[in-house]
């Protein structure tokens, strides 16, 4: 592995809360069991089954009460 190789970061705004892996746009081959982040907290988040990191944009406006 390349430690030059950087991951790309997903930035999520708030209307896409709450935020699960993969994706709804996901191709088929990506695919693993589907798990809940929670960026709303921190502001970044990395799913522990393939290693994508999310982050809030900044200025997203987070909604509560779902």
């Amino acid at each position: 592995m390349n430690a030059d190789t950087k991951e790309e970061v997903i930035e999520i705004d708030g209307d896409e809360l709450p935020l699960a892996c993969p994706g709804p746009r996901a191709p088929l081959w990506s695919m693993h069991p589907r798990v809940f982040l929670d960026v709303a907290t921190t502001g970044q988040a990395k799913c522990p089954y393939c290693g994508a990191e999310y982050r809030l944009k900044a200025g997203a406006i987070v909604h509560g009460g779902h």
